[in-house]
Parts: structure tokens; C-alpha cells; sequence
């Protein structure tokens, strides 16, 4: 990503509120508020030693899961899901 620098001169008889329109202008013109707006909340992807971390704990999270249900001892709650 390149960074855009919009930059305006106030003219010798031009009044500070149509320098604020003028450069407010500019910068909707370069489109720098919606790539702005559109990285502020992404997310890193999650990296290889998270997931088989994840993964592994969810294997012995169902793996214990079914011996207690062999053993015939009292499940815990599943939780549900979002709704």
C-alpha cells in the first residue's frame, strides 16, 4: 500500500472554509478514506502453529468426550453454537 499525501495552497483571497472543502475534496478524489476504513478492522490470518494447536485440542476434547460416554459416566453440557 502507497501512501497518498494530498496536499492544497490556500489561494491569496480564499477564505479557510472553502481550503477545508477544497482539500476534503481531494481526498475523496484520491480514495483514501474507504482503503483506510477497509484495513482498520481486518485480521491477520491465523498462522499454521495455531491452527494444529486448535485442531489438536479439539481432538482431545471429543476424544475424551467419547470414553466418558463409554465408561457411562454423566456427559457435560454441549455448548450450542451462535445463534
Amino acid at each position: 500500500m502507497t501512501n497518498t499525501n494530498v496536499e492544497v495552497v490556500k489561494n491569496s483571497n480564499e477564505s479557510g472554509t472553502n481550503l477545508l472543502r477544497r482539500f476534503q475534496k481531494r481526498v475523496q478524489g484520491a480514495g483514501i478514506l474507504p482503503r483506510v476504513r477497509s484495513i482498520r478492522y481486518a485480521e491477520r490470518p491465523v498462522n499454521k502453529f495455531t491452527r494444529k494447536k486448535r485442531a489438536l485440542a479439539v481432538i482431545a476434547k471429543r476424544d475424551k468426550y467419547e470414553e466418558m460416554a463409554k465408561l457411562g459416566k454423566p456427559l457435560p453440557a454441549r455448548k450450542k453454537g451462535r445463534r
